[in-house]
């Protein structure tokens, strides 16, 4: 598959991730919720390098990789934290929509740390983000 087709499934993934963590997590407490949410993770993801033989592949990474990935892994424990407690008190809808404002943050961070190049068109579209989210989380 392309990049992109899987970037759709991903979509469709995060979609569902946005609704059936809402629904999955009222009434409980946030970070117990998204601690129970990271477990089935860590194990759907165990599962799926046993079943491609990826598992193997673990020693091939370098301490670069480990530091940099071990960093991404706190941010993402942060970004679930943050996540889940906005979901205890706003709508599904909102919360993921301000949540995608990180497309805006990666293009700036792409540019500014990776030295990815976005055209004046890509620009346009991520001003579109940036209008959308506030459309989309305006209250009026």
């Amino acid at each position: 598959m392309s990049w992109q087709l899987w970037a759709l499934v991903s979509a469709v993934f995060t979609a569902a991730t946005a609704v059936l963590a809402r629904a999955g997590s009222a009434g409980a407490e946030s970070d117990a919720a998204a601690f129970m949410r990271s477990v089935v993770i860590l194990l759907a993801l165990g599962a799926i390098c046993l079943a491609t033989g990826q598992w193997q592949a673990l020693r091939n990474l370098t301490g670069r990789n480990l530091g940099l990935l071990g960093l991404s892994g706190l941010a993402t424990a942060g970004s679930w934290a943050c996540y889940f407690r906005a979901l205890k008190t706003g709508g599904a809808a909102q919360v993921a929509t301000l949540n995608k404002l990180s497309i805006v943050l990666v293009a700036v961070l792409g540019t500014t740390l990776l030295g990815e190049r976005l055209s004046g068109v890509n620009w346009l579209g991520i001003g579109f983000v940036t209008l959308g989210a506030y459309l989309l989380t305006h209250r009026g």
